[in-house]
């Protein structure tokens, strides 16, 4: 059985078993790369440059994983890289370090400055230099460039957001005995202080506004991000019964996630039980025993080849909800699909809010709830929109660029979020679907993943990885336990 399944996992999703190592990425030719360097020439005029910085050398060994601008402008993962785009030739040149060879013989060959030939030929960038050739053409000489673009915004990473890394930086800022600059902050007051006659600007808000519409490449990698997570949420709730911990389930997931070829975690996992653990939305612990009458949350995505989803559901410990979680959980699911189905381009997102509005309450007026405080949970749902338009999705999972303040757009990508509370019994609920807008209305990636009540029930009372594949240790190893006090 365990077999069978995951040989479904596998051709679910195309794979054909393991992936060789690939020292650069194909999912984008260079021809994607030069549409997004000519939007760039074209917002930084023919008088001004613009340089990106690459991520440096990992400082541990965890996985090397590129700054997601740097990898969106040339898809190049070799740390320590710089590429610069000319608007006055319109030129792209990057600046990759000569090749490591003590580094290589430990962690195997990238692309470095002797690759010249070969970078061209998978960037379309017109020119390869070492970074130590920057020295040479930097600074900028008087009146050789009216501006240098350059970003302000933090270099998002493995399992980073913008807003998370700014409150970081923020924090370090604040710290008395540290007070250290951020990165991205350093290297715009290097290019001041050794171009002080030319204007460092800002290049965030232009990439922001590319990375804010995704081409169909990109869809198609949020897509498969987005299949991986519902096969892994669906791994979980087969392996949900009273006893077992939550990161427990967290483990089925990953297990999914690391066989269907994604290495990386979008987020770190909420696998929440239990009324205080879900209603803590960011709830990370995830050592939790799951018991029976309760309920589990999990909102749980892989990072796969830089891009990401959000999916979230809300499931039974023992295989049934009781009256009142189904009433106030089938409300909520009707509230996203009157959502989803009103999604489209050229209507915007408060638009449709107001129509769901409309729509939901004859069904509400026509509703009977067990308490009182459920009523009134549901219909501040219905007046707030419960965060039901939530945030973008692509490279990161809270992505950059926005959708709600203008009509929306092909190609946009956000989540679909609505939740309830109940204040008095601190419950929270909530589904979450990564979407796309598309040309003639909305594609939820992940529709085939169990919504109805009953499929969740039914899925849950179905054995998973953690019942037909025990890798627990057994009551052995509690002699190997040193004993209270022991150093």
């Amino acid at each position: 059985m365990l077999l069978r399944r995951a040989w479904v996992f596998a051709v679910a999703l195309g794979a054909a078993g393991p992936v060789a190592a690939q020292h650069y990425q194909t999912d984008f030719p260079p021809e994607e790369f030069k549409g997004r360097w000519a939007r760039v020439f074209d917002a930084i005029g023919n008088e001004a440059v613009a340089v990106v910085q690459g991520m440096p050398l990992t400082n541990g060994y965890q996985l090397p994983r590129q700054s997601n601008t740097f990898y969106y402008l040339c898809g190049i993962e070799t740390p320590g890289s710089y590429l610069l785009l000319d608007g006055r030739s319109r030129r792209a040149v990057l600046h990759l370090p000569q090749r490591n060879e003590r580094l290589e013989r430990a962690e195997g060959k990238v692309l470095s400055a002797e690759d010249a030939e070969r970078v061209k030929a998978l960037t379309g960038v017109n020119e390869v230099l070492s970074t130590a050739a920057m020295a040479d053409r930097w600074p900028l000489g008087e009146g050789r460039a009216g501006a240098i673009y350059v970003e302000s915004a933090p270099a998002e990473g493995h399992s980073q957001s913008r807003g998370e890394l700014q409150a970081a930086d923020a924090a370090i800022a604040a710290d008395y005995w540290d007070g250290g600059l951020p990165r991205q902050s350093r290297f715009a007051d290097l290019l001041r202080v050794r171009n002080p006659r030319i204007a460092v600007k800002d290049l965030t808000p232009i990439l922001d506004g590319l990375r804010s519409i995704k081409s169909e490449r990109e869809i198609a990698l949020v897509r498969r991000a987005s299949q991986i997570a519902g096969l892994g949420l669906m791994e979980a709730m087969r392996s949900t019964e009273p006893g077992v911990l939550e990161y427990q389930l967290e483990a089925a997931a990953r297990y999914v996630f690391l066989l269907n070829g994604a290495r990386l975690d979008a987020y770190r996992s909420i696998t929440a039980s239990g009324t205080d653990n879900i209603s803590n939305m960011h709830y990370y612990r995830n050592d939790a025993e799951l018991k029976d009458g309760g309920l589990v949350l999990m909102d749980y995505a892989p990072d796969y080849r830089y891009y990401v989803s959000d999916i979230g559901r809300v499931w039974p410990v023992n295989g049934g909800y009781d009256a009142g979680q189904r009433d106030l959980l089938q409300f909520v699911l009707d509230y996203r699909n009157a959502t989803l189905s009103r999604i489209r381009p050229g209507v915007r997102a408060a638009e449709i809010q107001a129509q769901v509005r409309q729509a939901m309450l004859p069904l509400l007026a026509g509703r009977r709830f067990s308490k009182p405080a459920y009523e009134q949970a549901a219909r501040k749902l219905l007046d707030t929109g419960g965060g039901a338009f939530s945030h973008t999705v692509g490279m990161a999972v809270h992505d950059v660029g926005g959708y709600r303040d203008a009509p929306l757009r092909t190609g946009q990508v956000f989540s679909v979020d609505p939740q309830l509370w109940v204040p008095e019994e601190n419950l929270y609920l909530r589904y979450e679907d990564t979407v796309v807008v598309t040309e003639s209305g909305v594609e939820n990636f992940t529709a085939f993943l169990p919504s109805e009540l009953n499929d969740i029930e039914k899925l849950v009372r179905e054995k998973g990885i953690v019942q037909t594949l025990p890798a627990r240790a057994s009551p052995a190893f509690e002699s190997l336990r040193p004993a209270a006090g022991h150093d």
